[in-house]
């Protein structure tokens, strides 16, 4: 049946399909016509004004064939009718398998809190730098959390302008808000003491590592006694457990051998005396006796009320870290090792945040 019809005209199934060349690009695009004499003649006229059309310069794709998959990178007047919305949530869809779960987690809170509320029924077309840096200026909210915001819309458009959705792509003109980064805040000697003391059990074995190791919590959560050496007192950070999944350490620095204080070593051994959990883990969460699930966890059920019973001022739980640093730094160690103990890869980040604590003695 094919050699009987018109060139550029063929069967597929039970419908029949044309094919055209636009472009420098062959398309195939199915019609939902059976192959019968009068849809093939219909399909035959259609032919004719797609090249007809082509010869003039005026094809519309989406015009022609709006719900091919085509449509959107080729069809004039379906360009006019994406939103941005659209646009953001197809992006999310394409990155979906390609990312981190955590960092998918944060694109889309950006995406479905943020951005679409603010832009996201407004043609893609249609945005200006102007209006995203105005609405940038407005948010009560760091300058790093300013640039993640932004980080889906960029690479959205940047996806635009390579598809030839749009010709002109309005982030490459928002300027990313400076990171402002919050000064260390430690505890004194005095201040770890009391917070500690209004703590017991495998609680108070956890924070107690912490101020000792100036390990992140996440890290904390994920230390397996398979991690620990007690012979060398060292321990070994491997993973990381962040919105309760296990992953790699922050950066490959991270993946990193931290030399244990006799404090740090007690405490494991205390810990080791008191397991109760069959999974494996260092540091458990007591009312489960299992893994904790996440950093959230153990700040609002353990750390927020620790901190209210021992009378400190605030301070959220990361500080066990800033912590740790400052004080090995005033005790005259080198700056190198703390950064290597802290997971950083070199300790240009150890000068700008402790620069003040570096050989204060």
């Amino acid at each position: 049946m094919d050699r009987k019809l018109p060139r550029g005209i063929t069967v597929r199934g039970n419908s029949l399909q044309l094919s055209f060349t636009y472009q420098g690009e062959r398309f195939r695009e199915s019609l939902r016509m059976s192959p019968t004499k009068p849809n093939i003649n219909a399909a035959k006229l259609k032919l004719g004004a797609i090249q007809h059309d082509i010869a003039m310069g005026t094809f519309d794709f989406g015009r022609y064939f709006p719900n091919s998959k085509h449509a959107l990178r080729l069809g004039n007047s379906q360009k006019q009718l994406i939103t941005i919305d659209r646009l953001l949530n197809d992006w999310l869809k394409r990155v979906k398998d390609r990312t981190a779960y955590s960092t998918l987690r944060d694109y889309s809170s950006s995406v479905r809190f943020h951005l679409i509320p603010k832009f996201g029924s407004r043609k893609i077309g249609d945005l200006k730098s102007t209006e995203v840096e105005e609405w940038l200026n407005s948010l009560p909210i760091t300058g790093k959390r300013k640039r993640n915001i932004l980080i889906p819309l960029r690479q959205a458009f940047e996806d635009a302008i390579y598809d030839g959705l749009v010709d002109y792509n309005p982030m490459q003109r928002v300027r990313n808000p400076k990171n402002t980064r919050s000064e260390p805040n430690p505890f004194s000697q005095q201040e770890v003491e009391r917070i500690i003391a209004a703590l017991e059990g495998p609680e108070k074995n956890l924070f107690l590592f912490a101020f000792e190791s100036g390990l992140r919590t996440s890290e904390l959560i994920a230390l397996k006694w398979e991690d620990v050496d007690f012979k060398s007192e060292l321990i070994h950070v491997r993973r990381a457990c962040v919105r309760g999944r296990l992953k790699d350490t922050k950066t490959t620095s991270g993946w990193r051998s931290v030399t244990l204080s006799d404090k740090a070593v007690n405490c494991l051994r205390d810990q080791w005396s008191r397991q109760e959990n069959q999974d494996g883990y260092v540091f458990y969460d007591p009312k489960y006796l299992r893994r904790w699930s996440d950093d959230q966890v153990i700040r609002k059920r353990v750390w927020m009320k620790a901190i209210k019973r021992s009378g400190v001022e605030y301070r959220n739980p990361y500080q066990t870290r800033h912590t740790y640093a400052s004080r090995l730094l005033s005790m005259g160690e080198n700056p190198l090792k703390v950064a290597y103990q802290m997971g950083h890869k070199d300790w240009g980040v150890i000068r700008l945040v402790y620069g003040r604590w570096i050989g204060n003695r």
